[in-house]
């Protein structure tokens, strides 16, 4: 049984820093994309950032470039996202994703999904 399962959201003023983790079990990810999009209230889930497993190349958003930084561990089968410089239309619920085609923005390429973890920044 696949499990995404995501922790590190909370409360933080803006300018500050997260780093949220997507602990990964239930089958072998080295084939993957692990992906992070996010969610605000009333609005479409938005990517923020992919990587492969396999060859630890990224992408990321325009909003977040720059500010966030995600990483994997291999050896624990973790994906991280480090949040720095966080800006109140950060805030959303935050969603670690895994898909087996090739690295994109695309929510529907992704095959699992984990429970989301909220993160909101004050002004």
């Amino acid at each position: 049984q696949v499990q995404l399962v995501e922790s590190g959201g909370g409360l933080v003023q803006a300018g500050g820093s997260l780093r949220l983790s997507c602990a990964a079990s239930g089958r072998t990810f080295s084939s993957y994309c692990m992906g992070w999009f996010r969610q605000a209230p009333g609005k479409e889930r938005d990517f923020v950032t992919v990587i492969s497993w396999r060859r630890g190349t990224t992408y990321y958003s325009d909003s977040v470039k720059g500010r966030f930084t995600i990483s994997r561990d291999n050896n624990n089968n973790t994906v991280y996202l480090q949040m720095n410089s966080l800006k109140p239309e950060d805030t959303a619920v935050y969603y670690c994703a895994a898909g087996s085609t090739w690295c994109n923005d695309n929510p529907d390429e992704y095959d699992y999904w984990g429970q989301g973890t909220q993160v909101t920044v004050s002004s």
